[in-house]
């Protein structure tokens, strides 16, 4: 008797797994978060500090019990920064893992084709890392389009009041890459120079593949630019930096964040220090309490971490982190992993305190940029470091 029921114990229990039945078994019902990111090219050093603050964030909610009683669980897939691959990426991971929360990466054009699958999914996407403005003010309504990251419009005003602060910039230079991130920036750059009335010495788009922007630098030159305002990610932006050298055009760079994603200092050569970038954070010079948990977290977890200096890019890990508990409260507000119900629980966050700032009301349905202008440094490389301007190792 004991036998016979034991053999249809087991088959019940197998076939309760077999149609999904919930069962009090190990691994029961993981949150699942997507992360699709260049995990692989000049990039890559980006896309494992992404995943680097995710592992930590999910680490901690996790030890902590995770969230409605269930843990979290990151699953990668690599865009390798190309649109198409991003897309495919976000639908498996959307539409075949059912993630809860999908992070986009690093790339402006990859993130806006998958802005459009998110929104028709109605599965909210955070942004730790692209800054296009039309990311998050898509024109979508419900938007379920999130961001802890820079945003364009805003950087872009930040770019021209350090170039006039810090260099006496009264004539710059446009130098940007030909994609819908440097469109993004022209149009921001175009609105902060007509608000102060700086006129620009002129306008010059350069391909990702491009291994000489010595021309169009050379019409930037003879236009009277004092100053250069770049916009390109790792390996374009190494090729303005040596372009310039073999001009022999010593002259002031004010730059997007682009250099901070991979292995600028290698590519770009001894010049690549010259350039000044915008940042959200530093693990360098005094840390609050979050910044001395957070790394020694990063320090105990990753091997290769031995202080502030190994943390590159620290925005790529600061952002992510600081996202992915902000996601987990939205989570904890819904009381639910229901997309339209996560985006509500955005709304419901009324404070935080994190890595990069102590949020208060982070978002709301006018506003789903948790970053302001308030909340960028001025970085710079120094051996291979991104140090605050002005800091010293």
């Amino acid at each position: 008797m004991a036998t016979a029921w034991t053999r249809r114990s087991i088959l019940g229990l197998a076939v309760a797994a077999a149609f999904g039945a919930s069962l009090p078994a190990f691994g029961a019902d993981t949150i699942k978060i997507g992360l699709v990111t260049a995990l692989s090219g000049q990039s890559a050093r980006a896309g494992e500090a992404i995943t680097r603050g995710l592992t930590i964030a999910i680490d901690e909610l996790n030890a902590s019990g995770g969230v409605l009683g269930r843990k979290f669980e990151l699953l990668r897939r690599d865009d390798e920064a190309t649109p198409a691959k991003g897309v495919i990426a976000a639908r498996e991971l959307v539409f075949k893992e059912k993630v809860a929360v999908l992070f986009g990466g690093l790339d402006t054009p990859v993130s806006l084709a998958i802005v459009p699958i998110m929104n028709e999914a109605k599965v909210p996407f955070m942004g730790p890392w692209a800054a296009g403005t039309p990311i998050t003010r898509n024109g979508a309504n419900p938007n379920f389009v999130f961001r802890v990251s820079a945003v364009d419009e805003i950087v872009d005003k930040a770019m021209l009041q350090y170039a006039q602060k810090t260099f006496n910039a009264k004539k710059p230079g446009l130098i940007l890459i030909n994609n819908p991130w440097g469109e993004s920036n022209e149009k921001g750059l175009r609105a902060a120079m007509d608000a102060k009335g700086v006129k620009a010495a002129g306008i010059e788009k350069f391909e990702g593949n491009d291994v000489d922007v010595v021309p169009q630098l050379t019409r930037l030159k003879q236009g009277g630019a004092d100053s250069l305002f770049l916009v390109g990610n790792v390996g374009p932006s190494s090729q303005v930096v040596k372009s310039l050298d073999r001009m022999g055009w010593k002259v002031p760079i004010v730059s997007h964040w682009g250099p901070a994603g991979g292995r600028f200092t290698e590519l770009a050569g001894p010049n690549a220090k010259e350039v000044h970038f915008v940042q959200t954070y530093s693990f360098f010079g005094k840390q609050g309490a979050v910044g001395e948990k957070v790394m020694k977290r990063l320090m105990a977890t990753y091997s290769d971490i031995k202080g502030p200096g190994d943390v590159t890019p620290a925005v790529g890990v600061a952002n992510a982190y600081d996202a992915m508990h902000l996601v987990a409260l939205a989570i904890r507000n819904a009381g639910s992993t229901d997309g339209p119900k996560v985006r509500e629980g955005f709304y419901k966050i009324a404070t935080y305190d994190g890595l990069i700032k102590k949020y208060s009301k982070p978002f709301t349905p006018d506003n789903h940029d948790a970053i302001n202008e308030n909340d960028y440094v001025w970085t710079q490389f120094i051996d291979n470091q991104i140090l605050p301007v002005g800091m010293k190792q």
